[in-house]
């Protein structure tokens, strides 16, 4: 049976050059640029009182769990460690991204977890889903995407949100502001709120 209709002319160069152009745009945006891009060596003092800062933060941090017999450190506040004593004036490390930041992120995957269990796809919409919420309210802390993979690999229970990670988070900023505000040319917080 024969077909009235016209074929389709099919333009292979018009393909081709769609393609080539998408494949060259998308290489030169991965390349990156040819000369690396370091960060600067800190001063000597700022590294002393990062150190400090960081030892006395999670020192005080485990000791306080070990007293109290209740769990108030997590790995996240390693991370958070790097944050708020290594780079205090980053806008990521101000105690409403570090406390705001990891509660939301522990309620977004409490409810994840509750609802739709640990399943891998689950953990991947637990993560985007913080993430898009900590941007909507101003309180992006990368740490806080490894607060919700702990709580969705471990299954925690809802008290999580208040232990550790609310109590922790405040220590943590606690002693955020007694050691960098020590030092002369360190001041923490930019900002509370």
């Amino acid at each position: 049976m024969k077909s009235f209709l016209p074929k389709r002319q099919i333009n292979h160069t018009y393909i081709k050059n769609f393609y080539y152009k998408l494949l060259h745009g998308y290489w030169f945006k991965i390349r990156a640029s040819r000369r690396s891009v370091t960060l600067d060596i800190p001063h000597h003092k700022h590294i002393f009182w990062s150190w400090c800062g960081s030892f006395f933060g999670i020192a005080l941090t485990a000791y306080l769990s070990v007293k109290t017999n209740s769990p108030l450190l997590i790995a996240p506040f390693g991370a958070t460690s790097v944050l708020i004593f290594g780079v205090p004036d980053s806008p990521l490390a101000q105690p409403r991204n570090v406390i705001g930041g990891n509660c939301l992120a522990a309620i977004v995957s409490l409810i994840v977890l509750h609802l739709f269990g640990s399943e891998p796809w689950a953990m991947g919409m637990a993560v985007a889903t913080a993430i898009g919420i900590m941007q909507l309210t101003a309180t992006l802390h990368p740490p806080s995407g490894a607060v919700v993979l702990v709580v969705m690999m471990t299954k925690a229970p809802w008290h999580f949100l208040f232990t550790p990670v609310l109590e922790g988070s405040i220590i943590l900023v606690l002693c955020a502001v007694i050691f960098n505000n020590l030092a002369k040319e360190r001041t923490y917080p930019k900002y509370w709120l």
